[in-house]
């Protein structure tokens, strides 16, 4: 809980179903990577952005790791809002994480949401 409350993760701030990550996977605008992270990205015709995360029981095996991730993911996401205005974005665990680092697995997030915003001010 912060000093303003607790911070919101709307519905409208997902992707939720099937049909909202299919475009990004069949062809996304941008892509960034890290070393254990893959971002596609897409603009939709949104005011907001919205997130999807995939983690899949291969490359994180416990669940306890896999909530942190989100957690994390889900943080990075929310303190870059305003930037992110009209993206669809998903992100993919590319590489087997075990008992991820908080600090660590920030600075790596931070990095390929900064390569994003790169691409994108490029285009």
């Amino acid at each position: 809980m912060t000093s303003t409350g607790f911070r919101h993760f709307p519905r409208s701030h997902r992707l939720l179903s099937p049909s909202e990550f299919k475009p990004l996977f069949d062809n996304p605008q941008w892509r960034a990577s890290s070393q254990h992270f893959l971002l596609l990205v897409s603009e939709n015709r949104l005011a907001a952005a919205r997130l999807g995360i995939v983690i899949g029981k291969r490359r994180v095996k416990r669940a306890v790791d896999r909530n942190l991730l989100r957690r994390l993911m889900r943080e990075s996401f929310r303190h870059l809002g305003p930037e992110l205005a009209g993206l669809d974005i998903v992100i993919l665990v590319r590489a087997n994480i075990d008992h991820p680092n908080k600090a660590t697995t920030a600075a790596e997030l931070g990095k390929v949401w900064t390569k994003l915003l790169a691409k994108r001010a490029a285009d």
